[in-house]
């Protein structure tokens, strides 16, 4: 059901009024071909970074480097290579992913709409993407997958109380 609004005037005040117009409007999409492209882009990066090969890709190589990066303010040098290795590694494989399922695709013109739209891609996405160009971003993913494979990831359970909804001394539930 569709609302329709009339002013009407009435005792020096102004008072919307609502139809009920039982028809239905569809609403018109405003977005440009570039938008329609770089959404098709994006669900396409998702689609890829799902599939088996890329994260067998992903996995194979944090598994391989992972050991390397220690969580200090100093950098290694090897973190350099360990870092162009994956770049083009991980980042070539989507460029071709994309140009295989997108034949019009240039990661040029992507890598200028993610910048104008980066708030409106998914958060995993946008950081993944990250990965290729930002090196502490790259770095924080190893920190993270390294505390991981070693047991010192988030725990939540020092901070989780058990609280008896009975009071102490009864017998029966209330």
């Amino acid at each position: 059901m569709d609302i329709q609004e009339r002013n009407v005037r009435g005792c020096g005040d102004n008072i919307v009024e609502m139809i009920d117009m039982d028809e239905e409007n569809f609403a018109i999409s405003t977005s440009s071909a570039a938008d329609a492209a770089f959404d098709t882009v994006v669900g396409s990066i998702e689609d890829i970074i799902m599939e088996e090969e890329f994260q067998q890709l992903q996995q194979n190589f944090m598994e391989k480097h992972y050991l390397e990066f220690e969580d200090s303010d100093e950098n290694k040098l090897s973190y350099t290579s360990i870092f162009n290795e994956y770049v083009d590694l991980l980042e070539k494989h989507l460029e071709q992913q994309l140009m295989e399922r997108i034949p019009t695709f240039s990661m040029n013109s992507f890598i200028e709409l993610l910048m104008q739209h980066k708030e409106e891609v998914p958060g995993d996405i946008f950081d993944m993407l990250l990965t290729f160009t930002d090196f502490m971003a790259f770095k924080e993913m190893f920190l993270e997958y390294r505390a991981e494979k070693e047991g010192r990831g988030l725990d939540l359970s020092q901070g989780l109380v058990v609280t008896s909804l009975i009071p102490a001394g009864s017998t029966e539930p209330q």
